[in-house]
C-alpha cells in the first residue's frame, strides 16, 4: 500500500537550522533504505506560492503569503507500508522529528486498491 503523507504546520518564516536539517536528512535516508519512503519533499514559505480556486466556474487566484491559515502544508511523503497503523506510525516517527504539526494519511489508488473498494461500493 502507499499513502500520501500531508505534513501541515504553523509557517516559521525561518529556514530549517543546520541541525533540524541534519536530524530530518538521516531520517530521509533511513526511510529511502528501509524501502518505506518512496518520495518526499518540503516546501518553501507560502510567500512564495499562490492558491487557484475554481467556484462556479470562476477561477480566482491569490498570491501568498497566506497569513490567515494557522497551518499550511510544509511538506509531503510517499510511503509504502503494509497496512494503515504502520503508515500512522511512520507518521508518528516523522513528527519526532519534525516537532509540531500533524500528518494527514491518504491512502493512494493502486489497481490492486480499487477493485476490493469498488466490488464494495456495487454490493
Amino acid at each position: 500500500m502507499k499513502f500520501l503523507s500531508i505534513y501541515k504546520t504553523a509557517e516559521r518564516g525561518v529556514p530549517p537550522t543546520q541541525e533540524e536539517m541534519a536530524t530530518m536528512g538521516k531520517l530521509v535516508e533511513e526511510g529511502f533504505r528501509a524501502g518505506w519512503l518512496l518520495a518526499t519533499e518540503g516546501c518553501l514559505p507560502s510567500k512564495f506560492g499562490a492558491r487557484v480556486r475554481s467556484s462556479n466556474g470562476k477561477l480566482t487566484v491569490t498570491d501568498g503569503p497566506f497569513s490567515e491559515a494557522k497551518e499550511l502544508v510544509g511538506g509531503f511523503a510517499i510511503l509504502k507500508a503494509n497496512s494503515k497503523e504502520e503508515a500512522i506510525e511512520l507518521a508518528r516517527q516523522f513528527l519526532r522529528v519534525a516537532g509540531d504539526g500533524e500528518c494527514e494519511l491518504r491512502q493512494i489508488y493502486e489497481a490492486d486498491t480499487c477493485a476490493p473498494a469498488a466490488a464494495a461500493a456495487k454490493s
